[in-house]
């Protein structure tokens, strides 16, 4: 089936030669613009995506989906851990102490946060115990009457304090005990029964974990802090906390992950926009640079016009030629500059090229993501805008008098 004389003559005016040869440099320039823009844009979105899901999938590995709070003491936290895991799209309930401590050892300090923690049902709610890097979870509930406790510290913090397993630690607690003297800070002595790698340098450099039995000693509590919880999907955490803070009534206080972390989200998010604004521009000048091409082609080809017109052309057929053209430059940039961008982001992502400050952005490497949504969304946006910007010099096109155009050939 022959094509279109519309879509055969856009072909010719978009791949000119000899005279026209200007004409077709223009138009292989709008291309490249309309390719870097897109995947400079796909690039640019993968980056913030990436980067957004590989820190919630680390925070969500090293804490719960939902803490829930008491306030004051609760009678009996067993009791309130069954009824949470029956409720639904929860998976799994853990109970939690903490509080702040200073450790210790071979003349190195740190101030860490200490988590006291069930070690039979802890990995229940957090990744802890994939994440082990020597020692087990299991050390921390230590029969042995004559140990002082054990304590899991991350490997940052073990390396900072330079201890292994099986070292000991000095912790130092706000709760103390009262003398003549006043409130006298708590000392006591620790072993290390391991550490652990969750990923995230926050928790890896500043946490450790103990045993709720211990964590009471520490801290002088006779209670537990917070309950734990996990869903089965974490987009419901929102709708679930919500849920459960008005089943137990006042007094409770749920909160999920992004409640928690709404800054750090906030801020992922808004540079996802800023970016993905500022990035888009350079589609818009290319755009620009479709409409330059066509208004000179339109001039180039004044005479063309008028002998289609002439020969029975009419007017939509005019407008046709030109609207295929921007089209196809807008189609062939963006084809090819999402298939460069999917690719550089997959490169870029599958061999870790771009090395980052772990203590700065928490992880080692820039992760790229590409979401099937937000490339669908660059390419119809990039062949939308082609499309508008084809309209002015296409009606201008259509609008030309043979008689005037003609008169001094």
């Amino acid at each position: 089936m022959n094509a279109p004389f519309e879509l055969q003559i856009a072909l010719r005016y978009l791949l000119a030669k000899r005279k026209q040869a200007f004409i077709s440099v223009i138009s292989l320039i709008s291309t490249l613009g309309v390719i870097v823009g897109v995947m400079a844009l796909i690039i640019a979105l993968a980056l913030m995506t990436g980067l957004q899901g590989e820190l919630r999938d680390r925070i969500l590995g090293s804490n719960p989906h939902i803490f829930v709070w008491k306030r004051g003491a609760t009678v009996d936290y067993k009791a309130t851990l069954d009824a949470l895991r029956r409720e639904p799209h929860v998976v799994g309930a853990a109970p939690a102490i903490i509080g702040k401590a200073l450790v210790s050892a071979a003349g190195q300090q740190a101030f860490i946060n200490l988590k006291g923690v069930d070690p039979a049902i802890e990995s229940q709610v957090t990744d802890i115990k994939g994440a082990m890097r020597s020692g087990t979870l299991e050390a921390l509930n230590s029969n042995d009457p004559e140990s002082p406790g054990e304590v899991l510290l991350g490997s940052d913090l073990a390396a900072q304090l330079g201890v292994n397993v099986g070292d000991s630690i000095s912790v130092l607690t706000p709760q103390g005990t009262l003398s003549p003297m006043g409130m006298i800070p708590r000392t006591r002595r620790l072993r290390v029964a391991g550490t652990f790698n969750l990923g995230l340098y926050e928790i890896d450099s500043q946490t450790g974990f103990v045993s709720l039995t211990v964590a009471q000693r520490l801290l002088d509590k006779d209670d537990i802090d917070a309950i734990q919880l996990r869903l089965d999907d974490i987009y419901l955490a929102p709708q679930v906390a919500d849920a459960i803070s008005a089943k137990l009534g006042d007094g409770w206080l749920a909160q999920d992950f992004a409640d928690m972390n709404q800054s750090l989200f906030s801020a992922l998010w808004l540079e996802k926009m800023a970016i993905s604004l500022t990035i888009g521009l350079i589609v818009m000048v290319a755009a620009l640079n479709i409409v330059a091409s066509l208004i000179l082609l339109v001039m180039e080809k004044h005479r063309d016009i008028a002998i289609l017109k002439t020969m029975g052309a009419s007017a939509r057929s005019i407008t046709t030629i030109f609207m295929l053209q921007g089209l196809i430059i807008g189609i062939v940039g963006t084809g090819v500059g999402a298939s460069l961008g999917l690719a550089v982001a997959r490169i870029l992502d599958r061999y870790k090229l771009i090395r980052v400050p772990v203590d700065v952005y928490q992880i080692s490497h820039v992760p790229f993501k590409v979401l099937p949504f937000d490339f669908a969304l660059v390419v119809i946006a990039a062949v939308l805008i082609a499309f508008i910007a084809t309209i002015y010099p296409s009606r201008q096109a259509a609008k030309l008098d043979p008689a005037q155009a003609l008169r001094y050939e």
